[in-house]
C-alpha cells in the first residue's frame, strides 16, 4: 500500500450545529483516534482545525482528509482548484492535508482540469496523497490515466447492506484504500438479523459488528460520525473485536443492497 491510513477515523458531516465539530474533534483525538474526515462542502472545516489545534496531539500524529470540488460549490478552473484548497487549509489551521479527495465526479469536476491543480498541489507538498471519493470503475481508470500521482482511496458508502464488491475488488487490484462512509447505514445495521446475531454472540454493540466486518476486509478504512465520547469508544472498540470465519460469512451472505446516499448525478446513476 502507498500509505498507511488509520483504520478507524471520525466522520464530521452534520446540517447542523457546525461549531460542535471543535469540541468532537479534540475529544476524538484525546480518546484515540487518529484519523479525521471534513470537506469543503461540509462548512466546518474551521471547527475541525480549532479542534485539533485545542487536543494535545501533535498535529503530524493526525491523519488528516478534506475534499474539494462538491457539485454545490462550481470549480470551472484549475487556479480555482488551487485557491479553494489553499482556502481549506486556512480554515483547518495547518500547511498541508494528508488526503485530499475530488468529492464527486460531477459537473464541474474535469479529470484534466480539477486532477491537474491536484497534481501540482501534491507536487508543492500541500496534499501528501491524492484521492477520489464516490467514484465508479469507469471514472477510477481515467483518473489513473490523468495523474502521476497515486491515488490512495476512494471514499465510498459501504456498509454490511451495501457491500461494494466490485469496488472492493478494484481497489485490491489497483492497490488502494477504500475508506467506507455511512459505515452503520445511518443505524438500519442495527436491526439486522445477521448483524443481532454476531453482536449477541460477541457480547458486543451491532455497530461495533459492522465495523469489524468492514475492517475485517483488505485495504478498508472506516469513518463513522460520532458526536458522543460514550460513541467514539464505542466505535474504537471495534479494532479489539476479532470476528471469525463463520461470523464474516453470515454477515457476507447478506443479500439486501441498500443506499442511504444516492445523488441524482451519481455515475451509478448513469
Amino acid at each position: 500500500m502507498p500509505v498507511s491510513i488509520p483504520g478507524i477515523g471520525l466522520g464530521t458531516y452534520s446540517n447542523t450545529d457546525k461549531d460542535q465539530w471543535k469540541e468532537n474533534v479534540c475529544t476524538a483525538l484525546e480518546a484515540g483516534y487518529r484519523h479525521v474526515d471534513t470537506a469543503e462542502a461540509y462548512d466546518n472545516e474551521q471547527y475541525v482545525g480549532a479542534g485539533i489545534e485545542a487536543a494535545s496531539v501533535d498535529r503530524d500524529d493526525v491523519f488528516l482528509a478534506t475534499k474539494v470540488a462538491h457539485p454545490d460549490s462550481p470549480v470551472p478552473e484549475r487556479e480555482d482548484v488551487l485557491s479553494m484548497v489553499d482556502s481549506c487549509l486556512d480554515r483547518l489551521r495547518t500547511d498541508h492535508v494528508n488526503l485530499l479527495y475530488v468529492h464527486w465526479p460531477a459537473d464541474p469536476y474535469d479529470p484534466e482540469t480539477t486532477l491537474g491543480a491536484f497534481q501540482e498541489l501534491y507536487d508543492d507538498g500541500k496534499i501528501e496523497h491524492v484521492g477520489i471519493s464516490n467514484f465508479e470503475p469507469e471514472t477510477l481508470d481515467t483518473a489513473h490515466e490523468v495523474l502521476d500521482a497515486p491515488i490512495v482511496a476512494n471514499q465510498i458508502e459501504c456498509h454490511p447492506l451495501l457491500q461494494q464488491e466490485d469496488l472492493r475488488e478494484y481497489a485490491r487490484r489497483h492497490d488502494h484504500w477504500i475508506v467506507a462512509f455511512c459505515p452503520l447505514a445511518q443505524g438500519e445495521v442495527f436491526d439486522h438479523p445477521e448483524i443481532q446475531a454476531v453482536a449477541e454472540k460477541h457480547n458486543a454493540s451491532p455497530a461495533q459488528v459492522s465495523l469489524a466486518w468492514l475492517l475485517s476486509k483488505d485495504n478498508v478504512a472506516v469513518i463513522p460520525k460520532a458526536s458522543s465520547e460514550a460513541h467514539m469508544w464505542d466505535n474504537l472498540a471495534a479494532q479489539d473485536l476479532d470476528l471469525d470465519d463463520e461470523d464474516i460469512a453470515k454477515i457476507d451472505g447478506i443479500e439486501r443492497e441498500h443506499r442511504i446516499i444516492d445523488r441524482e448525478y451519481a455515475r451509478w446513476r448513469n
